[in-house]
């Protein structure tokens, strides 16, 4: 999928935040995104994989997280608070 195709399938899902990351990327605004791993970005498991591509070859690093790792996040910002 292109990446014209695939932002016209974000726009008519109205999923403008993930259109938005990949405006983003493409401004070298964004070099990392973290993720929950297995989780991922979207519910769609291909159209995940398509943004998740998009987004890589535009040069961001994806950083996945497990679960344990977003524990201890939380309780950094909690005790920064």
């Amino acid at each position: 999928m292109t990446r014209d195709e695939l932002v016209a399938l974000l726009q008519e899902k109205k999923m403008t935040e993930v259109i938005e990351l990949i405006e983003d990327a493409e401004a070298g605004e964004l070099e990392e995104l973290e993720l929950v791993e297995g989780i991922g970005l979207l519910y769609d498991e291909q159209l995940n994989r398509e943004v998740l591509a998009l987004l890589e070859s535009l040069g961001v690093t994806v950083i996945y997280l497990k679960g344990d790792d977003l524990e201890g996040e939380e309780e950094d910002e909690e005790g920064n608070a």
